[in-house]
């Protein structure tokens, strides 16, 4: 009987960290030597092969060689912004599926914090995608209509980190670009795992998770990642309104969700970002405002008003005008005392915005510097 060889890669990423320590236990090799192993793919993006790593034991030359390769995507092309503040990396995983990686620069000094001025400096924000399509189908989201293809390793979301390290420092890491990171849980955690071990070294505070709102792993989240930050695509104040635009939330009723993040809240004792959307005429009124402050009155939470941004012609929605944006964030401030932001577009010409994500890049390329926007990321929270 034939055996098809696709099923699998032959070899691995070595930034597979669950993988790579399990072999390395199997023939007797300290775990303490993968970093090493880390930091030389990462000084040395390019390289073919894991022979010019120092003073690894002889045995581990040769695992690695038969069973990891130093990156496993293909970073096939990137393109900036006009303003030269975000940057699109197109890759191509080892299964022949491609996912999309955004890098967002900002300068902390130009905002401005309990109306003085911020401390800080040029700094960069990486949005990572955990998986190729997503199956949660929002509406207003271009990675909704591609559908669920399949789950990134921990490593292929890892060398989204290795190949945007070429075009910036990245301090900041956010899952909010291709999939539901939480519907890939196990891979989520450990890339996780790596990036705040050596070499990369972020710190978990700087790590956000953005999740529709799966109930079950919420209730995880708070143990398996503490001081990791959650974020949860609200998008609208109600259950109703939520599935007109989120068909998923029909599993995850509004009432659940809300006591499950209580809970979180409870434990942790750590603000929650709420992503909300603006559609025009959906869920933008004051009367929606009114509602989403009463839901969250008791939550220590920062909410992030998100400006619709289109998805080509077939959209079905429009982007709230600034205006009606203006007063939604007022009614939060100033009845409800609940601190709200809004986000800045970024990367809108290169379709690298919130919910543009869907494995696609412009004609136009370039690569140089980049003039800095304000700090929208890094809330102190």
């Amino acid at each position: 009987m034939a055996t098809s060889s696709a099923a699998a890669p032959s070899r691995r990423s070595v930034f597979d960290a669950a993988y790579i320590r399990s072999e390395f236990s199997a023939v007797g090799i300290s775990a303490h030597f993968i970093p090493l192993i880390w930091k030389y793919v990462l000084q040395n993006p390019r390289c073919g092969d894991l022979d010019g790593i120092p003073s690894l034991p002889a045995n581990a030359y040769a695992l690695l060689r038969q069973k990891f390769r130093p990156i496993t995507s293909t970073l096939t092309a990137a393109a900036d912004s006009k303003d030269r503040t975000t940057t699109k990396l197109l890759i191509r995983l080892q299964n022949g599926e491609s996912v999309e990686a955004v890098v967002m620069r900002y300068d902390t000094r130009l905002g401005k914090y309990d109306g003085k001025p911020r401390p800080g400096g040029v700094r960069a924000t990486l949005c990572v995608s955990s998986q190729v399509g997503c199956k949660m189908g929002c509406r207003f989201c271009a990675t909704g209509t591609m559908g669920f293809k399949s789950n990134l390793s921990s490593g292929e979301i890892v060398e989204q980190l290795v190949h945007a390290s070429r075009y910036s420092q990245i301090r900041n890491v956010v899952f909010m670009g291709m999939g539901e990171p939480m519907n890939n849980y196990n891979a989520l955690v450990e890339a996780i795992g790596v990036f705040t071990g050596s070499p990369f070294q972020l710190s978990p505070k700087r790590i956000t998770v953005s999740t529709v709102g799966i109930i079950h792993a919420i209730n995880r989240f708070k143990d398996d990642l503490p001081n990791v930050n959650l974020a949860v695509s609200l998008h609208a104040p109600d259950q109703d309104i939520r599935c007109q635009i989120m068909p998923a939330a029909r599993a995850f009723p509004l009432e659940k969700l809300m006591n499950a993040l209580q809970s979180y809240q409870n434990e942790r004792d750590q603000a929650i970002f709420i992503e909300y959307i603006m559609l025009d005429g959906v869920n933008d009124q004051e009367e929606h405002a009114h509602q989403l402050g009463k839901l969250l009155e008791t939550f220590k939470a920062v909410v992030n008003l998100i400006p619709f941004n289109p998805i080509g012609s077939s959209s079905n929605f429009k982007t709230s005008s600034e205006q009606n944006v203006k007063k939604f964030q007022k009614v939060l401030r100033c009845t409800y005392g609940i601190r709200t932001t809004v986000r800045q577009q970024m990367g809108q010409d290169i379709a690298g915005a919130c919910g543009q994500l869907v494995v696609s890049l412009p004609d136009e390329r370039s690569a140089g510097g980049a003039t800095l926007l304000s700090d929208i990321e890094d809330l102190r929270i």
